[in-house]
């Protein structure tokens, strides 16, 4: 089944995966994004077969992505995923012949009902998987931690690269829509993420930042992304290529940060010292100094006094 090494596991971080940019799985420029001759910054992509295709749109979606995939090279930083519409789909997408070519697949609206026919056609496969989070079970604290245990299993835990969460269909079970000028933290959502936050990322769980609709309000956009990553969040999806650059620049590490992380994490240092005015602890900064490490490795540091432009690129 695989014509392209699998995503790498050793050393890989969900950093990597930068703004992953959905698109319609028939989008007819899909071979050349794909393959980095059009919009060579993406870091990855999804292309997806539920939200962003009608359902009179699937079976010719599928015919086109079969086409587009056998003309896939292996580009080196790139990772390509699919957006399963449903375990249904993602059956005859396995069994395209040049299914080999993705890295992996996202899982939309996963929950313990549906959980054992998604995987159970994955057992054994080298693909990634990004489930998401984006049902009624989401506000339920227990019907997670059960959802938890179900991703701990050793046969399923090496497959999840991270957990999507879906904040557009929440609010939608909400029947809210986030108003312009608000960041999802002044939502509902705000406390949803939270336990979500609580809920997986003790047990080793990495969670990407859900999209940000406006596409006209990048200061907004600016204070989502920085509230993001406060709460630990990785990888935010864009909708537009003009977001990604902007994402990620707002994703390069503070010099501070940047050294107190590298002192944190040296061979000989302290358990407790002051740096940049604060206290650095190894046994309590630990996790968050690898965070910003891996961050740091993927987005650089920060330019001091360097403005933040939303440069408009075309669709």
């Amino acid at each position: 089944m695989t014509l392209f090494p699998a995503m790498p596991t050793a050393d890989f971080s969900p950093w990597q995966l930068g703004a992953p940019l959905y698109m319609p799985a028939h989008r007819l420029d899909l071979i050349d994004c794909a393959n980095g001759d059009k919009l060579p910054f993406l870091r990855s992509m999804i292309f997806c077969t539920e939200d962003a295709v009608s359902h009179d749109e699937v079976d010719s979606s599928l015919r086109h992505l079969d086409l587009c995939m056998q003309n896939f090279r292996p580009v080196s930083g790139k990772y390509r995923f699919i957006r399963a519409r449903n375990p249904d789909i993602l059956a005859r997408l396995l069994a395209k012949p040049a299914i080999g070519n993705i890295d992996g697949f996202v899982l939309p609206k996963l929950t313990l009902a549906n959980f054992n026919a998604y995987f159970d056609q994955l057992s054994g496969t080298p693909f990634k998987i990004m489930p998401t989070l984006e049902t009624q079970e989401v506000f339920d604290y227990g019907a997670m931690c059960e959802l938890r245990g179900a991703f701990l299993q050793a046969s399923i835990l090496p497959h999840i690269t991270l957990l999507r969460i879906g904040g557009n269909d929440l609010m939608n079970l909400l029947g809210i829509r986030r108003p312009r000028g608000m960041t999802l933290y002044e939502t509902p959502l705000g406390p949803v993420i939270a336990q979500l936050l609580a809920i997986f990322r003790p047990y080793g769980f990495a969670l990407a930042a859900p999209v940000f609709e406006y596409l006209d309000d990048t200061a907004t956009l600016h204070r989502e992304i920085r509230q993001d990553l406060a709460y630990g969040l990785t990888g935010k999806t864009a909708i537009h290529p003009s977001q990604v650059p902007f994402i990620e620049t707002a994703y390069a590490v503070d010099s501070d940060d940047a050294q107190m992380a590298a002192s944190l994490c040296a061979k000989d240092a302290p358990a407790v010292f002051k740096m940049h005015g604060a206290m650095c602890e190894v046994a309590t900064h630990q996790r968050w100094a690898v965070d910003i490490r891996q961050r740091q490795k993927c987005y650089g540091v920060k330019i001091t006094g360097f403005k933040e432009e939303y440069t408009g690129l075309s669709a």
